[in-house]
């Protein structure tokens, strides 16, 4: 061996042995803190996972207290054979009971679903409203125990993030761990109430964090593992629903007919979105119109349900006994038109008049309806090339539910893993890659990501636009005492001219301004009122709203890529 390759290998030692002294500092310092914060959200899994188990028993208690069943399976099949005035009065007794615990609890009587704990992951440390959170989850559980047309993973998400919440607050956990939890705690209840553990943990990542950082990925998983198990030991490992036979895909003929399918459920969960943006904004009109008690509104919307019900009991509650139908092909082609269009009306009823729940079980009826009439008339056509009607309805339940939720990778496997037939994956992949890229282009992203948007929450173009609104001009701006201060008779030359920014407003406010005009400063003002001039508080500098604006997304982008 010559002298450089001496060097050279001295060198590869010397890095060696760094190495091993590296990696047992970390494994001796910040080993057992790590572990410590995996048993935390393990603890966080195993108590999201039994609050997800007690609202789904609420649930079936409720319903069995008020329509004699409590198999959400069986639930329409129940109702046809009670009393006109019953099946009509159960969801208006409900409804009331609902507006009035929103009126006592929240401030707003709006039930708080996924979109605010997406809110909480990117503006609020991985915080969610408790006190709201609660009366949430009661209210949502009287809504679907009385026959309300919605889903219960909203509730049960924002119930977990109340769980992640309190602990984050107990130990004071900084933002990417305040994430990190709710990512747990999410995970967790998603798993424990579809018994689908996979899909739990990515819709955690994919939905609520958006990103897959691989440090939020351990405890996430372990968290979902832990609510899966709470679920089998009290169900066992059953899926939610039950196939005749293996679907066949005929790959090369029917492939394209399944790009088809996608496109038209793009199509179909867009309707289904705006129809329920369009029922919340009719409702809030006519009640600000008629000046209708803001707590009567879930009764009103409880007593068209019941009308509805009346006629079409399949709107009642969830709808898991009319989405076994479709997936197991016994309905007719007008049974499955009508079903999907009640069951769009019904739930934006149901969320439109304030009464809580989620969307995805019903975007996952309308999915499998409108994937079953699109397969009934595809299979009609063609009866010679074509596979099973099923495996369309099963694509389509798969592809409604993903572009209503922005989430292709969990919806996926979710429909994976609520049905046990993972040999369907290819036309499931292709229907739900053409649905959520079409209704992405129709709505900002998703459902949950349109609700915030319509409240002024800019989250669906990333950190780059929602970042700006986290910062007050009041934190940033330089006073009078400044090192470096505004001239203060520059600063009234500019009010003069109209441009300042109030002390309250955030950077959101004041970047555009700085665009339009190129001044290098603003002044900060309060406003007193109309006719009295404001009180000069300060200077908010370009640059310095710059500097702070470049930080927090290299924060960002630091947390995503760790």
């Amino acid at each position: 061996m010559n002298d450089g390759e001496q060097s050279i290998f001295r060198q590869k030692a010397t890095a060696a042995r760094g190495a091993v002294r590296s990696g047992w500092d970390v494994l001796l310092h910040r080993g057992p803190s790590q572990f410590q914060f995996w048993l935390i959200a393990l603890a966080i899994g195993i108590a999201a996972g039994f609050a997800a188990l007690l609202f789904r028993k609420g649930i079936a208690a409720l319903q069995n207290l008020a329509y004699g069943s409590d198999d959400p399976g069986y639930l329409h099949s129940l109702a046809e054979t009670l009393p006109w005035y019953w099946v009509l009065i159960v969801p208006i007794l409900g409804g009331l009971v609902v507006g009035i615990i929103l009126h006592l609890f929240t401030d707003d009587a709006r039930v708080r679903s996924v979109s605010d704990v997406i809110e909480g992951a990117a503006l609020n440390d991985g915080r969610v409203e408790g006190r709201e959170g609660v009366a949430s989850a009661f209210a949502s559980l009287i809504t679907l125990g009385t026959g309300g047309s919605s889903g219960r993973e909203g509730p049960v998400v924002h119930m977990a993030g109340v769980i992640s919440s309190w602990v984050s607050d107990r130990i004071n956990a900084d933002g990417i761990t305040g994430r990190d939890l709710l990512g747990c705690a999410v995970a967790a209840a998603v798993s424990a109430s579809f018994n689908a553990p996979i899909a739990g943990a990515l819709f955690a990542l994919e939905v609520v964090l958006r990103h897959f950082a691989l440090h939020a990925f351990a405890p996430i998983v372990i968290a979902s593992v832990a609510g899966t198990v709470i679920n089998r030991l009290e169900f066992g490992d059953i899926t939610e629903f039950a196939l005749p036979t293996v679907s066949v895909l005929e790959f090369y003929v029917e492939l394209p007919a399944f790009l088809i399918l996608g496109l038209v459920c793009g199509v179909v969960a867009t309707v289904m979105m705006h129809s329920i943006f369009f029922a919340e904004d009719m409702a809030s009109y006519m009640q600000k119109r008629i000046r209708l008690p803001r707590w009567l509104r879930p009764a009103v919307a409880g007593g068209l349900l019941g009308v509805l019900a009346i006629w079409f009991p399949h709107i009642i509650g969830v709808g898991y006994e009319t989405t076994s139908l479709a997936l197991t092909g016994q309905l007719l082609l007008h049974e499955v038109v009508i079903f999907a269009i009640l069951k769009v009306l019904a739930v934006s009823i149901t969320i439109g008049g304030r009464m809580g729940g989620g969307v995805f079980s019903p975007s996952l009826m309308v999915g499998a309806l409108t994937g079953l009439a699109f397969g009934l008339i595809a299979t009609g056509l063609l009866p010679e090339v074509s596979g099973s009607v099923t495996l369309y309805a099963l694509a389509g339940m798969g592809a409604v539910a993903a572009a209503v939720l922005g989430a292709p990778i969990s919806t996926t496997l979710i429909v994976f893993e609520l049905t046990g037939d993972w040999q369907t994956g290819l036309a499931v992949m292709v229907a739900v890659s053409m649905s959520t890229a079409l209704g992405a282009k129709l709505v900002k992203r998703s459902f949950f990501l349109t609700q915030l948007e319509r409240r002024g929450r800019r989250l669906a173009a990333g950190p780059q636009s929602y970042l700006l609104a986290m910062f007050r001009v009041e934190r940033l701006m330089r006073k009078s005492d400044h090192e470096r201060p505004a001239r203060e008779e520059k600063c009234w030359e500019l009010i003069e001219q109209g441009l300042y920014v109030d002390g309250n407003a955030t950077l959101e406010a004041a970047m555009p301004v700085f665009d339009r005009t190129g001044v290098p400063f603003l002044p900060v003002v309060m406003l007193k009122g109309e006719g009295q001039p404001p009180e000069l508080l300060g200077a908010l500098f370009h640059v310095d709203a710059l500097k702070m604006y470049n930080r927090a997304l290299a924060a960002v982008s630091e947390e995503e890529h760790s």
